[in-house]
């Protein structure tokens, strides 16, 4: 690569300079902290000029007037609501997930929808033009405003984006910059290749969906600064295996950071599901000890999660503890209020709690229908598959009032439940659904473990 800027070796950790890459930092002592970066110095005449503050554009906040963000719709429905309604013009989607988790095949489908009436680029720095268009022959998309480039210097790219309103960037790892004498992937290309984009995208309103590699540890490659860089942070979730996956948003400057999106993975695609009762309810549950339906609030949308427990005697002197879907800290809480006020022992017990579907559930009012689980594998009797459980519980046992009360009641209605017990200072927002659902208030956890497991 040609060296066409000065650069400077940075340490993330201290702060200190060096004019060449060393495994260790002289000034702090910690290794591979030294990333390269570009040094932008002033011209001389500006040197010596004395610099005058001044902010002619500063205007009173009543006088700013709100901009307008038009959205696009990409042709999937769920990808959409994900974003908080649609694609904003100029702006920057980094999409993250493992190797194989179907990033560029659902970017590719979206692309192929918006050249319909829109000119869209999808430059590919890790496979050839051949290969996409092989990839859209399968799906059976594509057209004539799809334009393909494959390179992996992202310098000239400017020049190539003449009429484009879209553009996919496939990765963000594989491109690289001329101004920086480092490989591409490294600390440096990535940010600096980032910042080249946010100019171009918010100088030229040039939608930018930008695909990103992730860690082992499953955090996106690179910086956090390229997090910060962006718009929207979208997560492609889910298991190589099985045909579900799962996009999550961590940052969205346009929308609600809390959407879930549930998709299928098809021989024809990536297509998005809308009847979740098939993946988060199982058909197996009111016959087996240990599960529980809840309804979780992600985002501005209401879905029923079945939580499964599995309570079982230890084996050696220390029992497990293992959660997939909760928090790790919340089950051992749930537990030591379970053992503590309702006198329920896991001393001596393994426990395993799982949540249907990959959902994570980050949420308080999932707190009672954990504990229901538990109970339910404790006492060995399965909770009715028409009976749903929420609210949040206390240390003392007291359960508390959780918001999307009604939410939650009217989406339990359109699933079919009959039943479902929810905090009793909630009651008065949900009495209008009594003539529809059996409506039963639990003031404090005992009450609703006598209410679900009645004495014989």
């Amino acid at each position: 690569m040609a060296k066409t800027a000065s650069t400077v070796f940075v340490c993330g950790e201290c702060g200190a300079t060096s004019p060449r890459w060393l495994g260790r930092c002289p000034s702090c002592g910690q290794y591979n902290t030294l990333t390269e970066e570009i040094i932008k110095s002033a011209p001389a005449a500006e040197k010596t000029k004395k610099s005058v503050y001044s902010a002619p554009n500063a205007r009173p906040l009543s006088a700013v007037t709100y901009e307008r963000h038009d959205r696009t719709p990409s042709g999937i429905s769920e990808f959409d609501t994900v974003l908080g309604g649609g694609i904003v013009g100029g702006s920057l989607i980094l999409l993250g997930g493992d190797p194989g988790i179907g990033k560029s095949t659902i970017l590719t489908q979206i692309a192929a929808h918006l050249s319909r009436d829109r000119k869209v680029l999808y430059f590919s720095a890790e496979e050839s033009c051949s290969q996409v268009k092989m990839r859209c022959d399968r799906l059976g998309v594509g057209g004539e405003n799809m334009l393909l480039l494959n390179g992996t210097c992202i310098d000239g790219l400017e020049s190539e984006l003449d009429g484009v309103e879209f553009c996919v960037i496939d990765s963000i790892q594989a491109v690289y910059t001329d101004d920086l004498s480092s490989s591409s992937g490294s600390v440096g290309q990535v940010r600096e290749c980032a910042t080249k984009l946010m100019r171009i995208a918010k100088s030229r309103n040039i939608t930018f969906f930008i695909i990103g590699h992730v860690t082992k540890e499953g955090a996106l490659a690179g910086p956090k600064v390229l997090e910060h860089i962006m718009d929207t942070v979208l997560y492609f979730e889910g298991e190589n295996r099985e045909n579900f996956r799962i996009l999550r948003a961590v940052k969205n400057r346009f929308g609600n950071v809390s959407e879930v999106g549930v998709f299928e993975m098809t021989g024809e695609g990536i297509i998005a599901v809308n009847d979740y009762s098939g993946i988060f309810l199982s058909e197996s549950r009111g016959e087996e000890a240990g599960c529980t339906v809840t309804p979780s609030q992600t985002g501005n949308r209401c879905m029923n999660v079945e939580i499964q427990a599995l309570i079982t005697k230890a084996a050696y002197g220390q029992p497990r503890r293992m959660s997939l879907g909760v928090d790790y800290n919340k089950l051992a809480l749930l537990l030591a209020v379970l053992e503590k006020r309702c006198n329920l022992h896991f001393s001596s017990q393994e426990v395993y709690i799982n949540v249907m579907g990959g959902i994570k559930l980050n949420e308080p009012a999932t707190d009672l229908a954990l504990c229901a689980a538990l109970a339910s594998s404790y006492f060995d009797r399965p909770v009715d598959k028409f009976t749903a459980v929420f609210g949040e519980v206390g240390l003392t046992g007291e359960v508390r009032a959780v918001q999307y009360a009604e939410k939650r009641v009217q989406e339990c209605v359109k699933m079919g439940f009959k039943r479902v017990l929810l905090p009793a200072k909630n009651m008065k927002s949900v009495a209008k659904y009594a003539d529809k659902i059996s409506i039963v208030p639990v003031l404090y956890l005992g009450t609703m473990l006598k209410t679900l497991f009645p004495k014989e």
